[in-house]
């Protein structure tokens, strides 16, 4: 007995070391430092409430509950969970009731005949029993299964932590470019009715007899321009509805009531909290899953090398054979075997050595694979890193582009009533306005989305929805 658990407690193969990934001590700091800044706090993983935008909170919400990409990914899993089930079945015996009846007639010329009529006659035969089997695992190849299965499973869990990662981050971001459209269209209107104001201005002048019809030319060209603009913007405005609607699982146009009102783009807080450098392989999915597929693989080679050993099998059964049924169940009906059995692999044509060679090279790939996870990770994360701060300072200087505008419109109209400068000199101004102004717009929403591209980067909002511990805890 002492042998053979000493047997059983054998595992071929490679042992799963958790790979310790390059550190990196602190995030990189720009040379030219922004009003809002990333620190290393304890990220919220509701990190889309930050905005502190109800309707951006509620999308998000509702995105967790009803996206179609989600509950595919959902469904994956389930299956993950069933395919390890039906691996893990092999540690345990196999047990089986069996039974049957026939109306045989045998050769005469054969070994056997029950009917003792040398196949003359036919004979009823009743058979019916229980049978088990169970594996003796010495070697550890259904050890290694097993591993090799728990760590498949934990791929899925976080392909579904993935998934819904960027469920919320491209809900964040159409929602942003939704705000930045309307917003747009906003400014855009503003500046019609300002070109409008001057069209009207430039006739007045005309039939005063101090403009010329050039003036009144411009001005109404400057109108159709600006007026040209609308129809694209409404109709990037229904694209982005329908976006937002896809991923909501709701038909085209479904948002178009609850979104079509103009509302501001969200803004960014002074500090975003975006945690610890250490912290970055316990939050991406992509990490998580790069290493459960490395787990995978080496446990894999075990279950390589265990195909070399003897597999050893009991085998048992009970039950009662009668060629009547009324003796059918009595004592000298029963019927039982019970011994081990083995098989042992002598020559395969080295099938088993190459199944060998390939899982040590997969092993190899995974690992690779995940050192080029971590370091794609930290290169997205200075990208986002530096994309936000130098689109916080390109809004700032749009901004004093914009004020500075304002200021020269109001003295060119000014002087245009006077009679200082010719009516082009307006025009010019209101069009350096229009397009300073949109592409303040432009930047503001640069920087809602870039804040957005750090937190997906980061592998943050999901903790909450599917924690960490589910599988521990299975």
């Amino acid at each position: 007995m002492l042998s053979l658990l000493t047997l059983t407690a054998c595992t071929v193969g490679p042992d799963f070391r958790k790979p310790e990934p390059q550190k990196i001590a602190e995030w990189a700091q720009p040379s030219k430092v922004a009003e809002s800044q990333a620190v290393a706090q304890t990220m919220d993983e509701r990190w889309w409430e930050v905005f502190h935008d109800a309707k951006l909170s509620a999308l998000s919400r509702r995105a967790l509950t009803d996206n179609l990409d989600l509950k595919l990914a959902s469904s994956r899993l389930q299956q993950s969970r069933a395919a390890r089930q039906v691996i893990t079945a092999e540690r345990y015996p196999n047990t089986a009731a069996t039974g049957s009846y026939g109306r045989k007639r045998n050769s005469a010329e054969g070994l056997n005949d029950p009917s003792g009529n040398e196949g003359k006659s036919a004979f009823n035969l009743w058979d019916a029993g229980f049978s088990a089997s169970w594996e003796l695992d010495f070697w550890g190849r259904v050890r290694r299964e097993t591993e090799a299965a728990d760590a498949t499973l934990e791929v899925a869990e976080n392909d579904r932590r993935g998934v819904l990662l960027s469920v919320l981050a491209e809900t964040a971001q159409d929602y942003i470019q939704l705000r930045g459209v309307q917003s747009t269209r906003a400014v855009t209107e503003e500046n019609l009715d300002v070109a409008r104001h001057s069209l009207k201005l430039s006739q007045l002048r005309l039939a005063d007899g101090v403009a010329t019809d050039l003036d009144v030319a411009e001005a109404a060209a400057q109108v159709a321009a600006i007026e040209s603009r609308l129809p694209a913007l409404e109709q990037r405005q229904s694209q982005l509805i329908n976006a937002l609607s896809l991923l909501m699982g709701a038909p085209p146009q479904a948002l178009l009531a609850e979104l079509s009102t103009d509302g501001p783009v969200p803004q960014t807080p002074r500090q975003v909290a975006i945690g610890l450098p250490s912290q970055l392989a316990e939050r991406r999915p992509d990490i998580r899953q790069a290493e459960a597929r490395l787990h995978a693989a080496t446990a894999s080679i075990g279950v390589a090398k265990g195909d070399f050993y003897p597999r050893i099998t009991l085998s048992g059964n009970l039950g009662s054979q009668a060629l009547q049924l009324s003796d059918f169940g009595s004592w000298g009906s029963r019927a039982f075997g019970i011994g081990p059995q083995f098989s042992l692999p002598l020559f395969d044509g080295g099938r088993l050595r190459g199944m060998l060679n390939l899982r040590e090279a997969q092993q190899q790939e995974a690992a690779l694979a995940y050192q080029q996870t971590v370091l794609r990770a930290w290169h997205e994360i200075d990208d986002q890193l530096s994309a936000y701060n130098a689109s916080q300072l390109r809004r700032d200087s749009l901004a004093e582009a914009v004020r500075q505008n304002q200021i020269a419109l109001r003295t060119a109209q000014q002087q245009y009533v006077e009679g200082v400068v010719d009516f082009v000199n307006v025009l010019t101004v209101q069009g350096e306005l229009l397009a300073t102004q949109q592409q303040w717009v432009e930047s503001s929403t640069g920087v809602s989305l870039a804040m957005v591209g750090l937190y997906k980067a980061l592998g943050g909002g999901w903790e909450s929805v599917y924690p960490v511990s589910e599988t521990a805890q299975r």
